[in-house]
């Protein structure tokens, strides 16, 4: 009887242990999507950021509005005249100046050039396209970038407009915002 006994101890053992790596597993990976889950919300965050900022500097300068119409991925190079509005800066621009500074300043925010790491670009969206149409006094912003996991297009419902800004795959997220500048 005591030759029985001594065995079935180490087989529950075993047992309890492959159970609790299957649930250390299961955790580990709860963890990997809860992170891909944060660092796609806060690339959605930042969109939005980066849209409401040229809306913003399209308010600002309301004569020029109808040339912030275009699309625009970070290629746009240094205007001649910085019109930056920071204390002790006594630069006074055209509102065609302005716009040129508004339309670059805003570039390389989305690009990711204000914030570096070892001379890299750490912030930012990756692969960002962005998209303004001005019809009147309505405007339409169009953010899409690159995701970390494939999931479906983000605008496959979009509207025609949305759908041309950037590349269509299953890893496009989109912002889309609708205003009025008055």
């Amino acid at each position: 009887m005591s030759s029985k006994g001594n065995g079935f101890s180490l087989i529950e053992v075993m047992v309890s242990l492959v159970i609790l790596v299957i649930g250390l597993i299961g955790i580990f990976n709860l963890h990997i999507v809860a992170k891909q889950g944060s660092f796609e919300s806060f690339q959605q965050t930042q969109a939005s950021y980066y849209a409401n900022d040229i809306v913003n500097r399209m308010r600002m300068n309301p004569s020029e509005l109808s040339n912030y119409e275009g699309t625009y991925n970070g290629g746009t190079s240094a205007p001649t005249k910085a019109c930056d509005v920071a204390i002790g800066v006594n630069s006074i621009c055209t509102n065609v100046e302005t716009r040129l500074w508004d339309i670059y300043q805003w570039e390389q925010s989305f690009k990711g050039e204000n914030e570096k790491y070892s001379g890299e670009s750490v912030g930012g969206l990756d692969s960002t396209t962005a998209c303004i149409d001005i019809t009147g006094r309505d405007v339409t912003v169009v953010m899409t970038w690159r995701g970390i996991r494939a999931s479906t297009d983000g605008l496959s419902e979009g509207s025609a407009f949305a759908k041309s800004c950037g590349s269509s795959n299953d890893r496009r997220r989109a912002l889309v915002i609708n205003t009025a500048i008055l």
